[in-house]
């Protein structure tokens, strides 16, 4: 690149990509879902790593529990109760896990699904 080059680059308008609420949400999942996936593809060597994924899922699924428990909340009242119910689920599957008596897999369909349900709905 010459110096002409580089300085179109450098005063070029920035473009800036504006999440929405549910592209957030799929971008979160897309990563905690990659992590959970490769940590746990190193068990049990890497099980610090392992265990730091199933955290960073609960995280979120516990504040998406929160967000669908609040009555303001816009989506219907049972796709908030289903979203509460796995958010629970996640909760005592990821507590299994840890035990050794299960394994990430269904953690991992649960949130691919997610990501599925929120690319249909315009998320991406």
């Amino acid at each position: 690149m010459n110096f002409i080059d580089q300085a179109r680059h450098a005063y070029a308008p920035k473009t800036s990509v504006l999440r929405t609420g549910r592209s957030t949400e799929h971008q979160l999942f897309s990563e905690v879902t990659g992590r959970l996936r490769e940590t746990a593809a190193k068990l049990p060597t890497g099980f610090p790593a392992f265990a730091e994924a199933l955290h960073a899922n609960r995280v979120i699924w516990t504040h998406l529990a929160a967000q669908v428990a609040d009555d303001d909340n816009a989506l219907s009242s049972d796709l908030r109760a289903r979203i509460f119910y796995l958010a629970e689920f996640t909760s005592f599957h990821s507590r299994k896990v840890l035990k050794g008596e299960a394994d990430a897999g269904p953690l991992i369909e649960i949130n691919t699904a997610m990501m599925r349900g929120l690319a249909a709905k315009g998320g991406r």
